[in-house]
């Protein structure tokens, strides 16, 4: 066996080793302690926050994106 390919198992180890290492770390923090904490963020009255579920909005928006977009990739047209 030549010492590269050595040296290239030994670096496939590490970086299994390491992979495992990562799940292990996110399947710990997978399950929380169930505190039955019971918070109501909808309390009282939302003050209008359901705007941004409209449709209408979301048009608006891209359009005006679409055209501050557009305005930039001009860079003012006028090259006299």
């Amino acid at each position: 066996m030549t010492r590269i390919n050595l040296l290239s198992k030994i670096q496939m180890f590490a970086l299994a080793a390491m992979a495992n290492f990562a799940v292990v770390l996110v399947k710990a923090q997978e399950k929380a302690p169930d505190l039955k904490v019971d918070l109501d963020v909808n309390k009282g009255d939302n003050m209008g926050a359901d705007w941004m579920s409209n449709p209408l909005v979301w048009v608006i928006g891209a359009l005006v994106l679409i055209i501050i977009i557009a305005m930039v990739a001009r860079g003012g047209g006028n090259k006299a």
